[in-house]
């Protein structure tokens, strides 16, 4: 019996595009999936779940899939602070109004 994933509906749909991204980017790369899997390290049915956006597929088989095609730096990327508008934001909040000098102790 199949069991229906605990996670929210745009994170199964996130993770189905990206699939279908990656599939897209490898056949436009005209990659074999069995090339595609040899070369990433992973069988060829990871690679068709990871394809379909299957959450149980580890991020270290998704890295590896992004490393053979070339597209590594999107995923150093994907949480960078300058990504964040948000984060930034709640940084800037705790920002203090004002810095003082410390006193000197003479």
């Amino acid at each position: 019996m199949k069991t229906t994933s605990p996670l929210p509906g745009p994170v199964r749909a996130a993770l189905k595009k990206l699939g279908a991204d990656i599939s897209d980017a490898r056949k436009r790369r005209r990659i074999p999936t069995t090339l595609m899997a040899e070369r990433a390290f992973i069988s060829r049915a990871t690679l068709g779940r990871l394809e379909k956006g299957d959450p149980g597929v580890s991020l270290g088989n998704y890295a590896a899939v992004l490393f053979v095609l070339g597209l590594t730096d999107h995923l150093k990327n994907l949480v960078d602070a300058n990504n964040d508008p948000v984060g930034r934001a709640l940084e800037e909040e705790r920002l203090p109004k004002r810095i003082h000098l410390p006193k000197s102790h003479e």
